[in-house]
């Protein structure tokens, strides 16, 4: 499926190696003021060839804002965007015409469609988030409107783990580090990898703040299961865990209950969520990326025609896709929940009294 969202629904088209990319979002009320200029930091801080630290490969990422804009404010009916691809070089992949590189799609896409876009990956390149960022920009732009912030920053590089978290300071680091006391050990990490022709894996840390008790859809559209799913469909992401996650798993219930005063949660341990509704503390995830396939050592694979080969790979790849990928963690957040709030407008007959009286 190429779409996501229920009342907020967007769609993205293009592969790594075409035209352009682009997204198709609906679903956003008229009269949200759009900041084309917000959309475009936002593209920026995930565009490549910024530092050492991601891939070569310089892409503008400008956006063309195509239709749904007028005046600079939504108008109600389907905003599409546009970024044109100005920096491929597929003849960096030509000696993988016919051959599966291990750790990607390359095998199981073309077993399920029987053809086969070499370019880059096509379609299953983590290219097409660029397109997922500009819809998540205006799914930001709607939730500042409520008082909701989406956060994040890079928690985890290869196995150094950060021991505070800091938000502020990942909005200045290159490589959107939450401690600045661990930033240049995993700086190094990166590095060192990268000049051994290899890649390490990274965990983000996603924040949402102020979101309202109540967003969710239980049984089978709920908040938490939602998210997960959201952050399961960024390319390279192997594990979603919401609040205490897996060590939830080795406590008892006496020690993860979130005890209730009435001025709140004692604790957070639920990461924002019960039952799958949020009840109006902070939304966290951790979401894991599993270290960048485009590596260049030499590997082992099979051809198209199941032939044993050996082969290097080409070409300018992240050496951590966790960096850039944390962007992409905030963008399907703000989808998300910009998607529940729309949802949660009509859940009691009161609000939709109030609304029409």
């Amino acid at each position: 499926m190429n779409s996501f969202g229920q009342k907020l629904k967007f769609s993205t088209f293009g592969e790594s190696h075409g035209v352009a990319i682009g997204c198709l979002l609906d679903g956003v009320p008229a009269g949200l003021e759009i900041e084309e200029a917000f959309i475009q930091s936002e593209l920026d801080r995930r565009k490549p060839g910024k530092s050492e630290f991601e891939t070569a490969r310089k892409e503008d990422d400008k956006v063309e804002i195509l239709s749904g804009v007028f005046e600079g404010k939504s108008t109600g009916t389907p905003i599409a965007m546009l970024i044109y691809n100005t920096n491929q070089k597929s003849k960096d992949y030509s000696n993988i015409k016919d051959i599966f590189r291990p750790g990607h799609a390359d095998f199981t896409y073309f077993y399920k469609y029987g053809i086969r876009d070499y370019r880059g990956g096509g379609r299953s390149s983590a290219r097409e988030t660029a397109a997922r960022v500009a819809a998540g920009a205006i799914a930001k732009l709607m939730l500042i409107e409520v008082g909701v912030e989406v956060l994040s920053g890079i928690c985890e590089v290869d196995g150094i783990k950060s021991e505070q978290l800091d938000y502020e300071a990942a909005k200045k680091s290159i490589i959107f580090a939450l401690d600045v006391n661990k930033e240049e050990e995993q700086k190094e990490a990166i590095l060192r990898a990268k000049n051994e022709h290899d890649s390490v894996g990274g965990a983000s840390r996603v924040l949402i703040k102020g979101a309202p008790k109540g967003l969710g859809q239980p049984l089978y559209y709920k908040l938490d299961a939602i998210l997960a799913d959201a952050m399961m469909g960024i390319n390279a992401v192997k594990a979603v865990e919401i609040g205490d996650g897996v060590l939830s798993a080795s406590l008892k219930g006496s020690q993860n209950n979130d005890e209730i005063r009435a001025a709140g949660f004692v604790t957070n341990h639920s990461g924002g969520i019960l039952g799958g509704i949020s009840n109006g503390e902070d939304i966290v995830m951790n979401v894991y990326f599993k270290p960048t396939p485009s590596i260049f050592k030499e590997q082992k694979t099979v051809t198209t025609e199941n032939k044993e080969v050996d082969f290097a790979l080409k070409g300018r790849h992240d050496p951590c896709v966790a960096i850039r990928g944390t962007i992409v963690c905030e963008a399907m957040a703000a989808l998300v929940v910009a998607d529940m709030l729309l949802l949660n407008m009509g859940s009691q007959m009161e609000k939709v009294v109030k609304y029409y009286k």
